[in-house]
């Protein structure tokens, strides 16, 4: 095989974009290839995410860190809660590194599309994969509109459903569900020294807290509002089951699940049922046996989705766009290229996805194990859950754009 000279991204979310500008700057032309006509439906939910400091050191190799942090609300610190809003422990932000930014998926997926689009990316919309075709100098996508397109590598950077995944291994395995739905919901809620008590939480700040039926965090947003989001336990749906329930239904739901939540429940008092938005199911990805093959290979969610309660799921998928132009960048081969970029990303993923399904089994316990929780967070927060423990690792991880990938 030859040094690559063109790839094909299959996908246009956050991994799609950030790989394309990471291998232009590699040398290689990259074309993104989304399924959607125009946006997909998620990014138009209007959800939110975390950008971690080691997500913002990948957007800085492409020039990106900027626009993105300009999007987002810095939240430096963290505060552990009950569900009756006693502080349980903090973990303040690392000394040295920049806050994280929590950004409307919306707003991420916008400016990630028009930086590359200022870096002559280019992206075709309404692509749907199919299928592939592999000879030996290249390999041919054919999409579901019976077009086509070749380079000499596709890469999958389609999400946790991902159709390229399925190509490399059609045994790979499927998402697994963590027993979790996601919801967001935003409001204005009284203020300190109102009749309700509930006072607005201070900007800046990420609140964490076991509610006696459903894990839950909410923050202050730019507008004075007081966005929430809730883990409610509940058996199996797809994104599409929840979303066709009644936002009504769920919010009624949700007020039953956080009755005497504070500030949950003022909230999703004050909240009506076009403030609700129906995240979906929490998901993770088990380890895959295989992240290539060939000319084929996964980036992002498609390879190692850590389920939102990690908060690294994006930095993580950016971070692996990066590393994986580096290897294309330095390996003479696809092949020599794909292995490194391999054994260079999988402990790192897995270690945090290991420790995200960790915290997922925490938010699903029952009342007793979360009072358990309750009582020990004060003494761990102080003694072993420090920010440098917690965080430390995932969080000053950085990318040496300039030094050789290593074997």
């Amino acid at each position: 095989m030859n040094r690559v000279r063109t790839a094909m991204i299959i996908g246009g979310g956050i991994a799609g974009p950030v790989t394309a500008c990471a291998l232009r700057k590699a040398g290689i032309e990259a074309t993104v290839y989304e399924a959607y006509a125009d946006i997909a439906p998620g990014d138009a939910s209007g959800g939110a995410l975390s950008i971690a400091p080691n997500g913002l050191d990948a957007l800085r190799v492409i020039g990106a860190e900027e626009a993105v942090s300009a999007i987002g609300e810095p939240t430096s610190d963290m505060v552990f809660e009950n569900g009756r809003g006693r502080r349980l422990g903090a973990a303040a932000g690392l000394p040295g590194l920049p806050p994280s930014r929590t950004v409307l998926r919306a707003d991420l997926h916008r400016v990630l599309r028009e930086h590359a689009l200022g870096h002559d990316i280019r992206t075709e919309h309404g692509r749907r994969l199919v299928g592939v075709r592999e000879e030996p100098d290249g390999v041919t996508a054919e999409f579901a509109d019976g077009s086509t397109a070749t380079a000499d590598i596709l890469i999958g950077a389609d999400g946790i459903r991902s159709t390229v995944r399925t190509l490399i291994d059609p045994a790979a395995p499927a998402p697994e569900y963590v027993g979790l739905l996601g919801f967001g919901v935003g409001a204005h809620i009284p203020g300190e020294g109102d009749r309700d008590g509930d006072a607005r939480p201070a900007p800046g700040t990420m609140h964490f807290a076991f509610g006696k039926r459903a894990f839950f965090g909410y923050w202050t947003q730019s507008d004075g509002s007081v966005a929430l989001f809730s883990n409610l336990p509940h058996p199996p749906m797809t994104t599409a089951e929840a979303r066709a329930v009644p936002a009504e239904r769920w919010l009624g739901l949700l007020r039953e699940a956080h009755a005497g939540d504070i500030p949950a429940e003022a909230v999703l008092r004050a909240a009506s049922a076009d403030d609700v938005l129906v995240a979906g199911p929490l998901e993770l990805m088990p380890p895959l046996p295989h992240w290539h093959r060939d000319r084929l290979v996964l980036v992002g969610d498609s390879a190692h989705a850590p389920s939102a309660s990690s908060g690294q799921g994006a930095s993580l998928a950016m971070e692996s766009g990066i590393q994986l132009a580096r290897c294309l960048r330095d390996f003479p081969d696809p092949t020599a290229a794909f292995a490194a970029y391999e054994a260079m990303r999988r402990p790192r993923v897995e270690k945090i996805a290991a420790a995200a399904a960790k915290t997922n089994n925490s938010k699903a316990a029952g009342p007793l194990t979360k009072a358990v929780m309750a009582l020990l967070m004060p003494i761990m927060t102080r003694t072993v859950l420090t920010p440098e423990r917690m965080f430390g690792e995932a969080q000053r991880h950085h990318i040496d754009w300039s030094a050789p990938a290593a074997a």
